[in-house]
């Protein structure tokens, strides 16, 4: 199994930025967990803060990949462009999120992304990435099932 992890604006500063808020932990040392954890899947790891990287990086991997984990950050909320980059690809898209957006700031708490998602996972810390890759292998064990 192989998915992708993209990482969206102002995240390459996790460890850094707001630690109350995201935590302490850098997200490579977070992402090393993740590969000790789930030593079966296959894992590409990709960060941009420009919306078209993120794009690109999704069309590039939503044809031959099981499965994308996307933390979008800020564009979550206000691009229509990486929206129809996650309804244009075949490969489930998961969308997460450190901190409960719900809980946020109003202008946060719509998801432009989330109605092109297979589902959305928030409010977790890092873990959120953990459960949205349990989603992918779900997803796919499901497909797998219905061929």
């Amino acid at each position: 199994m192989e998915i992708v992890i993209i990482n969206g604006p102002n995240l390459n500063l996790l460890g850094k930025r707001e630690p109350g808020k995201y935590g302490k932990s850098s997200f490579e040392e977070y992402f090393g967990i993740l590969k000790s954890r789930f030593p079966e899947i296959v894992f590409d790891y990709f960060q941009s803060n420009i919306e078209g990287e993120i794009i690109n990086r999704i069309h590039s991997a939503g044809f031959s990949c099981d499965g994308i984990i996307l933390n979008a950050g800020g564009y979550t909320h206000t691009s229509v462009a990486i929206t129809d980059a996650i309804a244009s690809v075949t490969s489930p898209v998961v969308e997460v999120h450190i901190t409960n957006i719900a809980a946020r700031e109003e202008f946060r708490h719509t998801s432009l992304i989330g109605r092109a998602c297979a589902g959305s996972i928030s409010g977790f810390g890092l873990d959120s990435y953990r459960l949205g890759i349990e989603a992918v292998r779900e997803i796919v064990n499901q497909r797998n099932k219905s061929l």
